[in-house]
């Protein structure tokens, strides 16, 4: 177990404390961060022919927002614990709303794209921040258990808004209202967040480790380029991305282990708990949620229904998750370290081979028995990954693990929506057989990640015991 630091936290007194609210704004935020990342799923077909978005600029629109959510989380996360958590928040809520705002009035995909991108940045704060307010103000033990499986729950609750919300809205041009309506209420929230979640920050003094900040941005959005050019081929470009990838995210690596105060603490990475959440939040990202942000599109060009219908397999999925992530902190047994995490990712995965063997005249049923059962394992999943998140750091540092956490997770977001859509749009004749094609790479991802976790939960068991 990583030691915990003696340091104290810049807060206001106990009675403070304990009239301080956060939980429904920090739920809300939440649940708002992911309607406006799943808005554009249902979407995807009107915004790319109303902004004449061609294949390379449809996968941007769909996964820059993840890149900025990936690339921002863990900055945002120590910034929380040297500037604030609550101005961090509030200043990620007014950035994503305004960035919103940009999207509604759009006219060409770079602009739609880059504002995408900003989106993601002020969601990262609220996600990175949100949840270290949380671990600040409830205690370790059924207050943190409750807390932390509804902001679990507000993850599934946001993604099934964002269904919803894309459909209720289709008027006028049949996807720029929603982006206005998700201005308007992060703009809402920043008066309930000023006054009912308390600041809190670390009391030591630490820097913004800089230049691990710049390398560990360009070593992600070089990555996710690399993948997104590569959707026609490998060639120069894509192979030049691929090698600046990984240039900068190794340079990474040496800065953070000779920096007096690193973006990441390498020693965190030697603790299995936090091993074994950072994975699973990745897998999860690269596996379910590159799937999901495909079958709206699969629904309507490839089978042919209308725009409510392909949002209900998302809706099933959300729905899913949400009771699933409350039921969670019923479960007698503790759902610590890598067994759990690596059992619910099989789960996932087998809902994810449900929805194999897809064709044209196939009901929509298919798809949602499978976002379904898939739901379960996400729901607990969300619940488990962000409770392991601020418990495999010391205190000080809970924006810090809730940022790698989250950080994972949109990373591994911004790969899978890429591969899948790359894998969908160009195996096999008819977008039919590219799903079911991408559905076993996207399957075999994630029994691949729960395999390694579980191995790895393993090994660090055997030299415990060793040890003693």
């Amino acid at each position: 177990m990583v030691a915990s630091p003696r340091v104290s936290l810049n807060v206001k007194p106990s009675s403070s404390i304990a009239t301080s609210r956060p939980l429904a704004p920090v739920t809300l935020g939440t649940a708002l961060v992911l309607v406006t990342y799943v808005t554009p799923m249902a979407t995807i077909p009107a915004t790319a022919a109303d902004l004449g978005a061609g294949p390379a600029a449809r996968a941007w629109i769909l996964s820059s927002m993840s890149l900025g959510l990936a690339a921002a989380l863990l900055a945002s996360g120590v910034m929380g614990d040297i500037l604030g958590r609550r101005r961090v928040y509030v200043a990620g809520s007014i950035a994503m709303a305004l960035a919103a705002a940009v999207c509604a009035v759009a006219q060409e995909p770079i602009v739609f794209i880059a504002a995408r991108v900003v989106e993601g940045v002020g969601g990262a704060a609220v996600l990175a921040c949100g949840l270290a307010v949380l671990a600040h103000r409830y205690p370790p033990g059924p207050e943190r258990i409750h807390a932390t499986s509804v902001w679990a729950a507000s993850v599934g609750l946001g993604i099934a808004a964002g269904a919803v919300l894309a459909p209720a809205l289709d008027v006028g041009s049949g996807w720029r209202e929603a982006y206005a309506v998700t201005a308007v209420l992060g703009l809402a929230l920043v008066l309930p967040s000023l006054l009912r979640i308390e600041e809190s920050a670390a009391a030591a003094p630490r820097n913004l480790d800089l230049a691990g900040s710049g390398l560990l941005i360009a070593a992600m959005t070089l990555g996710v380029s690399a993948l997104t050019q590569g959707r026609g081929g490998v060639d120069v470009p894509t192979v030049a991305l691929a090698v600046l990838s990984a240039v900068s995210f190794v340079a990474f690596v040496l800065v953070e282990r000779r920096v007096d105060q690193p973006l990441l603490d390498p020693a965190l990475l030697r603790h299995p708990r936090f091993r074994a959440a950072t994975g699973g939040s990745f897998v999860l990202g690269a596996g379910i949620i590159g799937m999901a942000a495909f079958i709206p599109t699969v629904a309507q060009v490839g089978l042919g229904r209308g725009l409510w219908a392909a949002s209900l397999p998302v809706l099933a999925w959300a729905g899913v998750s949400v009771v699933t992530s409350m039921l969670a902190r019923h479960v007698p047994h503790p759902l610590e370290g890598s067994r759990p995490i690596a059992t619910l990712l099989v789960l996932v995965a087998g809902g994810q081979l449900l929805s194999y063997g897809l064709q044209a005249d196939s009901s929509m049923w298919r798809l949602v028995v499978a976002m379904v059962v898939a739901g379960v394992g996400m729901g607990v999943l969300n619940a488990v990954l962000g409770r392991e998140a601020i418990a495999s750091v010391p205190p000080a540092s809970a924006g810090t693990g809730s940022g790698a956490n989250q950080t994972a997770r949109y990373l591994g977001a911004a790969c899978g929506i890429t591969l899948f859509v790359t894998v969908a749009t160009h195996a096999g004749d008819t977008i039919i057989d590219g799903w079911n094609t991408a559905v076993l790479v996207s399957a075999t991802l994630t029994l691949v990640g729960a395999a390694a976790i579980a191995l790895t939960g393993r090994t660090s068991h055997a030299h415990r015991t060793e040890s003693h």
